[in-house]
């Protein structure tokens, strides 16, 4: 299914049960559910080290609420 992301996003509160460490963003944005309705605004990120297969990458990941998700990749 087509999420629609921008941003590869993760949940606020999965990144409190894990203790993932976040950083502030120097600016904020705000995010909008594929229904159109606002979600919070992004204020802080958390760096993540991915690898597939091979291929090694760190990304910044927005910190927001997923309603019970965990993570939403980005898609371009």
């Amino acid at each position: 299914m087509e999420s629609g992301c921008t941003h590869t996003e993760i949940d606020g509160q999965l990144v409190k049960e894990e203790k993932i460490k976040t950083k502030p963003v120097y600016f904020s944005f705000e995010v909008f559910n594929t229904d159109r309705t606002k979600n919070r605004e992004v204020i802080r990120m958390a760096p993540l080290k991915v690898e597939i297969n091979k291929h090694k990458e760190q990304i910044d990941v927005a910190v927001i609420d997923l309603n019970g998700k965990d993570m939403f990749l980005e898609h371009d």
